[in-house]
């Protein structure tokens, strides 16, 4: 069979891209315990814009079409699918994560497409999506590894807007399933609204997202005080912002109360230091990984796995800007097409999934016949 010089230029970048991840986990102060085979990887990524090149005529997806002001074909798609899937691959190193968040996705079409078609297609991942009723029709979406991942239940929860009727956003996803060590997990992904428009007059739409966010979870803690909680998304506001710090309430690690299970904001060590996003020069946490504090219990048979959070930056995914600056090398800068990545990096945890003692009191979650 002959294989193309993209293709081998594609499997050259995905082995740099596993041992960049390799060397990075094992170099830096922050990386994680040594896993073991009952350990689960969850990983976040915007992977912006991933279109297909149909036109929607129900969304706003015009110039990602072959006559659109990109020029979006199908080269261009191919390439943004396999770079989209070989980042995913490599946060994993040697191993790929079982348990992926995404945002800015078209349709489902792409995500059978990611599955299917790139070198993610061989780990059988399963899909959850939904269509949004955002303008542009990009969604949030998971992707789970079935032997690794129970899937029980998952829903959307619409977001409207009382003072602001006409605006259209994503959706809240979410998922509870069981680990490996049949333990629940519930899983929230988000893409909140933009700051389009200026930060202070667009934060009111995040604050009403963060209060029904905030619902949900505390009905869950109201079934059960030590339930397993994830919460990620790109929120378009950081840490220390009023939609994440005072209304949905994740906090540092010092500052929570484990009695109370309160949220714990796991990205508040990268502030200042590091960034997720990178605009007009500017390094800001935007995308969140934020716990229940039972999940840093370390008596807890599912906890996260210390110091393993972080932001995966390999080399390959920034590029310099005109300053000598590290940027996000993106699939577009501005109206030019430079076949990058996203402008947004991926961020990810481990969780150790240890045998549960059949005398523990099981999840009451699980026997209640549908979540409030």
């Amino acid at each position: 069979m002959k294989i193309s010089t993209y293709q081998i230029s594609s499997y050259i970048l995905l082995i740099i891209g596993i041992a960049t991840s390799n060397a990075f986990s094992q170099s830096n102060n922050t990386a994680s315990e040594s896993q073991t085979s009952s350990d689960l990887k969850v990983v976040f990524y915007n992977v912006e814009n991933l279109f297909d090149t149909y036109d929607n005529p129900d969304t706003k997806d015009d110039e990602f079409t072959p006559r659109g002001e990109k020029y979006w074909n199908y080269k261009k798609y191919y390439k943004k699918l396999h770079n989209t899937g070989k980042t995913l691959l490599a946060t994993g190193g040697w191993n790929p994560p079982e348990l992926i968040g995404l945002c800015e996705v078209e349709n489902r079409k792409v995500l059978e497409d990611l599955t299917q078609k790139t070198a993610l297609q061989k780990f059988d991942y399963d899909i959850i999506h939904k269509d949004s009723p955002d303008r542009r029709g990009i969604d949030v979406a998971v992707l789970y590894q079935k032997d690794k991942f129970e899937v029980i239940k998952y829903d959307y929860t619409k977001v409207e807007f009382p003072f602001s009727k006409s605006t259209k956003t994503r959706e809240l996803l979410y998922v509870k399933g069981l680990l490996p060590n049949k333990d629940t997990l519930h899983f929230f992904v988000n893409h909140w609204p933009s700051r389009w428009g200026g930060q202070q007059a667009s934060e009111p739409k995040r604050v009403h997202v963060a209060k029904i966010l905030r619902g949900k979870i505390d009905s869950l803690l109201a079934i059960n005080k030590q339930s397993k909680i994830i919460i990620t998304g790109d929120f378009n506001d950081e840490p220390e912002d009023k939609s994440v710090a005072s209304v949905l309430l994740a906090k540092e690690e010092s500052l929570a109360n484990a009695d109370n299970n309160d949220l714990v904001n796991l990205m508040y060590p990268m502030l200042w230091k590091s960034g997720t996003h990178s605009f007009q020069g500017h390094w800001g946490i935007l995308d969140h990984l934020i716990v229940s504090s039972s999940l840093l219990n370390e008596n807890s048979p599912t906890k996260v796995i210390k110091n393993s959070t972080r932001i995966f930056d390999a080399p390959w995914l920034l590029t310099e800007n005109a300053a000598g600056g590290r940027i996000t090398f993106r699939t577009f800068r501005g109206p030019t097409y430079i076949g990058g990545f996203s402008d947004h990096l991926p961020i990810m945890l481990d969780l150790n999934c240890s045998p549960i003692k059949k005398n523990k009191t099981p999840d009451q979650s699980l026997i209640i016949a549908k979540h409030p």
